[in-house]
């Protein structure tokens, strides 16, 4: 296997996160027959499946409770910050300025004010409900990873993957001791860019492809003295049914789009695939959008940067909306913690562990509401604290996924989706 590095981002504790993909040596339909030969075997049925999809959006560094969805317009100036609240659609609710789209359409919307996070960078926190200290030795799965698990059971009748990571193959996204069958595709990793045929390819070209990868697979047969590779077969025609019938690649084109659309998502191109991809079958979808580590210069950085998650979140909900789609399809917005909500000497917010918000739409949950509070000057949790993995539990229930259901690990020990899994009873 060749592991790729690609693009860094770091972050205030030193540590540089980078996104990595691997790439089989035989090319991308073989390393799409082991997955989906991978999935099948461990295959588990959904029990009362809604068959839904899920959207995933991560907000890399920890951003700002106190200038998005929990101001604080009565504390002192060193804590309320440059940013006003106004109204939203929904009588009693106030978020940020810079958030006017989602404001007129905030009974479309939730958002939970009361989420104790952990103090550490833990892209991981978000995705499995568990601290990135925690998963150095337990590996515990990401959403998405156990959302393909459940689902693949269905896999072989579908030509789109259950779990894509537009945020590339990071850390948060791992499929822990479910396996790399269960891996997300990425646009730069083996299950998606490749997904294109060379140029030219006929059915006769075809066969030849598949008649040396029945080469190879007989020699690993022969290497492979646990069996695991008989019926492999089956497996290679289902990924060259995944190449060539294109479903995916055509989701990954916006240019599909209609021009107006396409300049709606002007910046946000992500919220725009992470829809057509979700339209096209896909189960979970993660994406990411900015760097939100505002250690320093807090307030000019959100200036830039919320307009943008502003228009990325309300041409996504209104889409889903139009569409349908929006009893069907959960939609989650976060970072790992919060930030500071005194601001310190650089004119910035640092990190914050005590509270934090999220953003909640559509799956069948209950919209038009703040969840929690915290307290005046945003230090902490007023009333209905929440832990990470509770919305969790409550997205994976969204899903019509048991998050009680148990996995075993690497060491053969069942493992629960979640330990603390307790509804946020507001949202169902």
């Amino acid at each position: 296997m060749l592991t790729i590095w690609g693009k860094a981002q770091r972050f205030c504790d030193g540590i540089s996160r980078r996104d990595f993909v691997q790439v089989g040596a035989l090319g991308a339909s073989l390393t799409m027959a082991d997955i989906m030969r991978q999935r099948a075997m461990g295959a588990v049925k959904a029990s009362g499946s809604k068959a839904k999809a899920a959207i995933l959006i991560y907000l890399p560094g920890g951003p700002s409770h106190m200038d998005m969805y929990d101001l604080k317009p009565e504390a002192p100036k060193e804590f309320r910050g440059e940013f006003n609240p106004i109204a939203t659609n929904v009588p009693g609710i106030q978020i940020s300025e810079h958030f006017p789209m989602q404001a007129k359409m905030f009974d479309k919307l939730a958002v939970v004010r009361s989420l104790v996070s952990v103090d550490e960078h833990s892209d991981s926190l978000v995705m499995t409900g568990y601290s990135e200290n925690t998963n150095r030795t337990q590996q515990h799965p990401s959403f998405g990873s156990v959302m393909s698990k459940i689902r693949s059971a269905d896999a072989g009748a579908q030509s789109v993957p259950p779990f894509v990571s537009l945020r590339g193959m990071s850390r948060g996204t791992e499929p822990g001791f479910l396996g790399v069958a269960h891996r997300p595709f990425t646009p730069g990793g083996p299950g998606l860019a490749n997904l294109k045929p060379a140029t030219a390819n006929t059915g006769l070209n075809l066969d030849a492809r598949k008649d040396l990868l029945t080469g190879f697979d007989d020699l690993r047969r022969d290497i492979d003295a646990s069996g695991t590779i008989s019926g492999i077969d089956t497996f290679t025609a289902r990924a060259f049914d995944m190449v060539t019938s294109g479903v995916v690649r055509e989701a990954l084109s916006n240019e599909k789009e209609a021009a107006p659309v396409r300049e709606r998502y002007k910046g946000v191109e992500s919220f725009l695939t992470a829809r057509r991809l979700v339209e096209a079958g896909v189960s979970c979808v993660t994406l990411s959008i900015g760097g939100w580590d505002t250690h320093g210069n807090n307030f000019q950085t959100l200036k830039k940067q919320l307009p943008q998650v502003d228009r990325g979140i309300a041409n996504l909900i209104s889409d889903l909306h139009e569409r349908g789609m929006d009893k069907d399809v959960a939609v989650v917005m976060w970072g790992e913690f919060g930030r500071t909500p005194k601001i310190n000497g650089n004119a910035g917010r640092d990190h914050w562990s005590p509270v934090m918000s999220a953003l909640v739409a559509g799956g069948g949950l209950r919209m038009g509401q703040a969840v929690g509070s915290s307290t005046a000057r945003g230090e902490r949790p007023k009333d209905r604290p929440y832990k990470v993995s509770n919305l969790l539990a409550t997205l994976y229930s969204a899903m019509g996924i048991d998050p009680a259901q148990t996995f075993q690990n690497g060491s053969g020990r069942p493992m629960y989706v979640l330990d603390d899994r307790d509804l946020v009873t507001e949202l169902v």
